[in-house]
């Protein structure tokens, strides 16, 4: 943590915590790392039997409680930190908890500013092409001083398997055809403007599911053509996948859309698989009393994360770093820019989610496993050598004739 951690003008972002059942109390943390640590290392109490009260809630499966899978964990909240990051994809064998683990974002997530009309209008879309860059109505607002945005929770959006192109796209509002109205609904991509897109078994979707999500992945919005309708987008996700290996490859065209890439395995060590156990059952015989449980870390980790983000655009990368960054790319022989951004993003949401504003060569040490792996390509290393052989030859014949 950096030297001004505990300067009256800067509070610690780790204060003590104390908890609610045994009464410890923890103060040695200093670091968001430390804290996940710390949460996923305690033992598991015996849950208390509850009734059942038969009203379906969304309760997630407490982040901090996760066992094990350090790095899925990290990747997940550099993720939350810096969305330049481009995403993460989880790559694992069924049960190694990567689903479990998406969903048990919810009671992470930050806050963002989140236009309040209809339109998706923004004030920095007025600040780029002027007043008429927003609907009427917002500049009317505008012109009032009054607000375009609202504070809202960033939200985890579920693209389904079973979803058909027009339920991911949007198409025509049924009801208001019923009132001989012709009005298009939004699909799960404007859905998931500026929240996070979670892709469950990625690599099953149809190929027309694929090419729309890249499409808008890749742009930040989309355009949907309904006979004599048209209707653009915002479409600024963060995308979270997950997949196991096992039931078929990934296209690479989207599997370059992942910043991040995540081996999940199974828990190595028998006392972690047996932790792990008892966690579950503990949720399932009363999951209020096991969010109780995390809920002063998960506060604390929550607040931690919105504090990174405030600094994340003071991080800076020294020139050195960033050579030495590259050198690594280059020994590996990895082609795509991609590589380059990803590694340097997620090393400085590393370097802002422990409090520095400047990146060090621990922090790309830290990301670089999970920002340079399955980005070779055996094909394209053999194409460039057949091409490098074929130019060669064209060159002789020039130099021969």
């Amino acid at each position: 943590m950096s030297e001004n951690i505990n300067h009256p003008d800067h509070p610690d972002p780790f204060p003590p915590i104390e908890d609610s059942e045994s009464g410890e109390t923890y103060s040695s943390i200093r670091s968001l790392r430390e804290l996940i640590d710390l949460a996923s290392g305690r033992a598991q109490r015996e849950a208390i039997p509850q009734e059942d009260s038969r009203l379906a809630e969304i309760l997630p499966f407490p982040f901090l409680g996760l066992v094990g899978q350090m790095e899925m964990k990290i990747a997940l909240l550099l993720a939350l930190i810096n969305p330049a990051i481009n995403g993460v994809l989880l790559l694992g064998p069924r049960g190694t908890g990567k689903t479990t683990a998406v969903r048990s974002l919810l009671d992470l997530l930050p806050e963002i500013e989140r236009s309040a009309c209809f339109y998706g209008c923004m004030p920095e879309d007025i600040q780029a092409g002027g007043i008429d860059a927003v609907c009427p109505d917002c500049a009317r607002k505008y012109a009032e001083g009054l607000p375009l945005t609202i504070k809202d929770r960033v939200r985890l959006v579920e693209l389904p398997l079973n979803a058909k192109l027009e339920d991911v796209v949007g198409g025509l509002d049924d009801r208001a055809l019923f009132h001989e109205k012709v009005r298009l609904k939004r699909g799960i991509l404007a859905q998931a403007d500026r929240n996070i897109l979670f892709i469950d078994e990625v690599n099953l979707l149809g190929d027309d599911i694929i090419d729309a999500t890249l499409d808008a992945a890749s742009q930040g919005s989309y355009t949907v053509h309904r006979g004599p309708i048209t209707a653009t987008y915002n479409a600024r996700f963060n995308l979270i996948g997950s997949m196991n290996p096992e039931e078929g490859n990934l296209r690479p065209q989207i599997m370059d859309r992942f910043g991040l890439r995540v081996i999940v395995k199974g828990l190595p060590e028998a006392r972690d698989r047996l932790e792990a156990y008892q966690r579950v059952r503990s949720y399932l015989t009363n999951p209020h009393q096991m969010i109780i449980q995390y809920q002063s870390e998960t506060e604390l980790a929550s607040n931690e994360i919105l504090t990174a983000r405030k600094l994340l655009p003071s991080v800076n990368i020294p020139t050195e770093i960033a050579h030495f960054g590259i050198k690594i790319i280059q020994h590996l022989h990895i082609d795509s820019l991609r590589a380059d951004i990803t590694l340097f993003e997620a090393a400085r949401a590393y370097a802002a989610a422990n409090n520095r504003s400047q990146v060090e060569l621990a922090d790309i040490k830290m990301v670089a496993l999970m920002s340079l792996r399955l980005r070779r390509s055996s094909f394209m290393t053999q194409y460039f050598i057949d091409q490098t052989s074929e130019d060669n030859d064209i060159e002789t014949a020039f130099n021969n004739l």
